[in-house]
């Protein structure tokens, strides 16, 4: 039997039919992909055969099809192993916060490099409007300025307040998304606030360290009435950038890569090469210091702050 994996715990997966019945599936054999140490062989959203077991609700996976994308990042205490975080997407969005707790621009960037090594459209949803201030407005405009201009939409919403929810669920029609960011972000209040039946549990942040609790342990897709489906993620702390070339960094920040065949050097590094068409752009203000920054962060292997 064929379908395609909905949620992941660790050692059980549990796997849609086209007709929407599950199974809790283990795994038979190993799967690997491109010589990659992961975590988890399987991720939530790949396509898979499995075999059901007589008289129970249960299958053994024994085949992995090839993905078309999948977002992935190092394991927190384990450098050398990866985590797959869902596999086969439409588009993915970041949900972002500017307070309790602050997402950091370093963050946003690593996120959305990986998205776009992996040719995966990405979103930012500025969440938590309704607690914005006068200032809080200031810098959420300046954060947009800086992610619109190079071609990445934003949208600002309130999940507790319903605040362009329904700008969201265009967006999310007949697509496969994942929902990702920090903890306490309001990921879980956002699908909530998408899909009311859900009633899934949230928390408050916790007051000692300014971080989300963690509310969701584990990956897993959902449908939506409306057509399409949503991977909801646990809070990630920190997204390390696994799998990339330093040669080949610059072409995932989309201002660089628009610029570099500029440069007067074929394998310019765009840190202290003269003729750097990216370092006089960031000169004459055109490319944000922030994103330079965090292009050097990655290039020199600092890529794990939140």
């Amino acid at each position: 039997m064929q379908g395609i994996v909905t949620k992941s715990t660790g050692s059980w997966y549990q796997v849609q039919t086209p007709d929407g019945q599950r199974y809790d599936c283990r795994i038979k054999g190993k799967f690997r992909i491109k010589g990659l140490t992961t975590t988890n062989p399987v991720a939530v959203g790949d396509k898979v055969d499995f075999e059901p077991e007589p008289d129970q609700e249960t299958g053994v996976i024994h085949k992995l099809y090839e993905r078309r994308n999948y977002i992935i990042r190092k394991s927190i205490n384990l450098s050398k192993q990866a985590q797959i975080i869902a596999a086969n997407l439409d588009q993915a969005f970041l949900v972002v916060t500017l307070a309790s707790p602050r997402t950091s621009m370093g963050f946003i960037d690593r996120f959305l490099v990986t998205a776009e090594a992996y040719d995966i459209p990405a979103v930012l949803v500025f969440n938590k409007l309704d607690l914005f201030s006068d200032e809080g407005l200031e810098v959420l405009a300046a954060y947009k300025e800086v992610y619109e201009n190079i071609g990445y939409p934003c949208y600002e919403v309130s999940a507790l307040q319903g605040t362009n929810i329904p700008l969201l669920e265009n967006l999310l029609k007949d697509k496969t998304t994942l929902l990702s960011g920090h903890s306490g972000v309001g990921k879980s209040s956002l699908m909530n606030a998408l899909l009311p039946d859900l009633e899934l549990r949230t928390t408050e942040i916790s007051e000692w360290s300014d971080k989300g609790m963690h509310t969701t342990t584990f990956a897993e897709m959902y449908d939506l009435p409306y057509g399409g489906r949503i991977i909801d993620t646990p809070g990630i702390r920190e997204l390390g950038v696994i799998d990339i070339e330093q040669q080949e960094l610059g072409h995932f920040f989309p201002e660089m890569r628009q610029r570099m065949h500029n440069c007067r050097f074929n394998n310019c590094r765009h840190i202290n090469e003269p003729g750097c068409a990216v370092l006089a752009a960031l000169e004459d203000g055109e490319i944000a210091p922030s994103r330079y920054d965090s292009y050097l962060s990655i290039y020199n292997g600092n890529d794990t702050r939140a």
